[in-house]
């Protein structure tokens, strides 16, 4: 009995030494010892930034209810380390920056996620534009840029992987024979993000989602003004929706229509580019272990980090080309969407000649 009352004794020295050392170790980081170029690698944040992130979000978490609660700059931290990484909660618990338990990491990544989707957050960091000033200032930015007039944005989607969910699962598998969602996003030429779905399984087609996407309908009510998003031929063409022309003759006007479409709209390729290299949680590499409804809220928290990053222009870390060409070969491609002719397609086909005889002229 007294070797057991001894054995019992010695490990609860060393769990207390344990609990000490996770104190020291989270103590660090308000101390700032280490290194910038450390701390970016690490949380993908500036310390600036993060000193910004820090003061939207910290009021927006759970209050503390003890002095041995994780305090929330380690959360945040926590959860932009997991989100950053991508590697499994466990990996991240045993970082010796932030060491803590597996279930205490997931408390912080949930948290730290529905903070960055409040309501507050949102509006502040993934603004679609509702004014025509607003409006006109991205039609210059991409007619500057890349020389098509009247655009504000850029339109697609792209696969995030999850874990096999135990609800609704065909409604997540996709083409490629995983479990994803489907996520849309619309991007201005600066690579902002301006609207996130991340509500849809990876079974949805592109244009059921723009079919139901409220922008869609906002796009609808704005009368006498030339307004476009670019989309690819998964989307139906529409006054406000400019696609490729299919089977255009080479080097004819509406050739050099789809050259000039198909280069303006990869900025939101790049987008996506972006977003997976800094939040590397989001690759089809990863797979997010989490229901659809927690997965689609961590995409949309990476979308808030990334237009702060954008805003004020952080270099974007590398992907390996072995990252790359697997993201590529995850992503199922675009389905045209074959749809009968109709008054609203007329109009589109009637505004895209329009644009395209447009373009022709300034040439």
């Amino acid at each position: 009995m007294a070797r057991l009352a001894g054995i019992l004794e010695a490990l609860n020295e060393e769990e207390i030494e344990r609990r000490r050392f996770k104190r020291k170790m989270r103590t660090r980081y308000l101390q700032r010892s280490i290194p910038d170029f450390e701390f970016v690698s690490k949380y993908r944040l500036s310390r600036e930034l993060f000193e910004n992130l820090c003061q939207d979000v910290v009021r927006l978490l759970p209050p503390t209810k003890n002095s041995r609660a994780i305090d929330p700059i380690t959360k945040i931290l926590t959860a932009l380390n997991f989100y950053a990484s991508g590697s499994y909660q466990g990996a991240v618990g045993q970082n010796l920056d932030t060491p803590m338990a597996q279930q205490s990491v997931s408390n912080c990544i949930r948290d730290v996620t529905d903070a960055l989707n409040t309501p507050y957050v949102l509006r502040k960091y993934i603004r679609f534009p509702q004014s025509r000033e607003d409006r006109n200032v991205l039609k210059r930015n991409f007619a500057t840029q890349y020389g098509i007039p009247g655009v504000i944005g850029c339109i697609d989607c792209t696969h995030v992987a999850i874990i096999r969910p135990t609800v609704n699962e065909e409604r997540f598998f996709n083409r490629k024979h995983y479990h994803s969602l489907n996520v849309q996003v619309i991007a201005d030429s600066n690579l902002k993000i301006m609207n996130i779905d991340a509500s849809y399984g990876g079974a949805t087609h592109d244009a059921f989602i723009w079919e139901h996407s409220e922008i869609k309908d906002h796009l609808e009510s704005l009368q006498g003004e030339t307004t476009y998003l670019l989309g690819d031929s998964g989307y139906p063409l529409r006054v406000y929706l400019m696609t490729p022309y299919e089977n255009a003759v080479e080097d004819s006007p509406e050739d050099r229509y789809n050259s000039r479409h198909m280069r303006t709209r990869n900025t939101v390729e790049r987008v996506f580019g972006v977003l997976k290299s800094r939040w590397r949680c989001l690759l089809a590499a990863r797979e997010l272990h989490y229901a659809p409804r927690a997965a689609g809220r961590i995409s949309i928290a990476c979308a808030v980090l990334h237009n702060m990053c954008i805003d004020q222009n952080l270099t974007t870390p590398d992907l390996s080309s072995e990252d790359i060409n697997y993201e590529s070969a995850r992503q199922p491609s675009a389905t045209v969407w074959h749809q009968s002719s109709t008054a609203a397609l007329d109009r589109g086909r009637a505004t895209r000649n329009s644009l395209i005889q447009r373009l022709e002229q300034s040439r």
